[in-house]
């Protein structure tokens, strides 16, 4: 699995940094229903610094940003955005070899992320 892939699909959110449920469905192999069905039986675990539910304002945003081509994109429910502590849970809830490998992938992705935006304050600074 590609890292450069991975960052890509992270997006801001609420002033997060979130992959949303379709993109980890995908990564993971599984239908996106299903696994939003395995966050809402586990929604304990999953507090709202770890997930929430995309408004529609922020719907519209990401179309008019390009992000995603239109509203119906995500069909007739909102998709969930999750956090890196939020995709970390996912591993304890879908407990597939698959779902560990991409988690371990992700984790890393958003080390990437967050040393790059440090380098670059610290060159501004400087």
């Amino acid at each position: 699995m590609d890292l450069a892939t991975i960052q890509s699909k992270v997006c801001s959110l609420r002033g997060q940094k979130v992959r949303l449920d379709y993109d980890l469905a995908e990564l993971y192999e599984v239908e996106t229903r299903s696994l939003k069905q395995a966050v809402r039986r586990n929604i304990d675990r999953f507090p709202e610094d770890f997930m929430f539910e995309i408004s529609e304002i922020e719907i519209a945003n990401m179309v008019s940003q390009n992000v995603i081509p239109s509203k119906s994109y995500f069909g007739d429910s909102a998709p969930f955005a999750f956090t890196e502590q939020g995709v970390a849970m996912l591993s304890s809830i879908l407990k597939s070899k698959k779902a560990l490998q991409v988690n371990i992938t992700i984790m890393r992705a958003f080390v990437m992320i967050r040393q790059y935006y440090l380098d670059s304050k610290a060159e501004r600074e400087n």
